[in-house]
């Protein structure tokens, strides 16, 4: 073997330990201080540990157990996303997922998540993944709106809007929003149907023409498995909606459950239309739940309690468990 070819792979063996382990160190300490920085932790903390000792450590057990069927319906989108481009084992897929949530903490609106699942493949088929990955997202941005639609009427048409002691009647603008959400829902699934119109697009602009071809991996999807891929995105907001019912259950928010189902469908999609940091979003998140799960019940401290734990398990264990992970993958593959 030449010399050239020897150093060249000496240099990739060092650069993935010392950048493999800087990476570590600094997605560990910015976890550390960013969660030291919450200023509700405390109070929700204690609101927690005198309400679970009495309703029980078996519902809590229950929600860090479907954190993983969470994320393992995750694991599989991406699993069925790639398999264009390379086989990937369950396994790895759910690495690159709790990678993924590790690197995407620290990034306006967790777009560092791309940057952790590409880290599994080979290096051919890295740009290609983020493209995969996109549709994935958008997967379950779809069911998001339309799951905030449903629950956007409800609020809108059986509660008070800002505690002025009338009840909230549609006026104009009103009506305009639950007339523009229902067409932009319908608008995104033709989409989504029809993904080969972006690759069009990357054809008819000039500075785009040159990344076609690492997006042309979208238009490969028949619609047998986009509609599984809406099934399964469908499916993992089922799972994350009733861990945050079990936990505010578990912490003596009392209502009745479908009304906070669908409570839950508006945080959603306000969470996901807002520009934030996934990390310090829990303050944000903390005053969304408290204003509109406060309207099924006066309990704000177990409201905000049960905010903060279901983004400990469902964000901050997956990134730690992913920060472990990314200790023993290779940044820089071989050839």
């Amino acid at each position: 073997m030449p010399k050239s070819v020897r150093l060249n792979k000496s240099t990739k063996i060092i650069l993935n330990y010392v950048l493999g382990g800087g990476l570590f160190i600094w997605l560990t300490i910015a976890l550390y201080r960013q969660i030291q920085h919450q200023p509700d932790l405390p109070a929700a903390w204690a609101t927690m540990q005198a309400s679970l000792v009495e309703k029980g450590i078996y519902l809590l057990v229950l929600v860090v157990a479907l954190m993983f069927v969470n994320w393992g319906l995750e694991a599989r989108k991406w699993q069925l996303l790639v398999q264009p481009l390379e086989e990937v084992s369950f396994g790895k897929a759910f690495g690159a997922i709790l990678s993924g949530v590790t690197l995407s903490v620290n990034t306006p609106n967790r777009i560092g998540e791309y940057g952790g699942r590409i880290l599994y493949l080979k290096n051919r088929n890295k740009l290609k993944a983020i493209a995969a990955t996109i549709v994935g997202s958008y997967s379950q941005l779809i069911v998001t709106v339309v799951f905030g639609l449903a629950g956007l009427v409800f609020y809108i048409n059986n509660y008070e809007l800002g505690g002025d002691g009338t009840r909230f009647a549609p006026h104009v603008k009103e009506k305009l929003l639950l007339g523009i959400l229902p067409f932009i829902c319908v608008l995104i699934v033709i989409l989504y149907f029809r993904l080969e119109i972006i690759v069009s697009l990357f054809e008819k602009i000039p500075w785009l023409r040159k990344a076609k071809v690492f997006i042309q991996i979208i238009a490969r999807y028949s619609p047998k498995e986009l509609e599984k891929l809406l099934l399964l995105s469908a499916l993992r907001y089922l799972v994350f909606s009733a861990q945050y019912l079990i936990l505010l259950y578990a912490l003596g928010v009392s209502f009745v459950w479908w009304h906070g189902f669908f409570m839950i469908n508006v945080i959603y999609l306000v969470m996901a239309m807002l520009p934030t940091i996934a990390i310090a979003e829990i303050g944000i998140r903390g005053k969304v739940s408290i204003h509109f799960l406060g309207l099924l019940s006066s309990n704000a401290a177990g409201i905000l309690a049960g905010t903060v734990a279901i983004w400990l398990i469902n964000l901050v264990l997956p990134a730690i468990i992913g920060c472990i992970l990314l200790l023993g993958v290779k940044i820089f593959k071989d050839k």
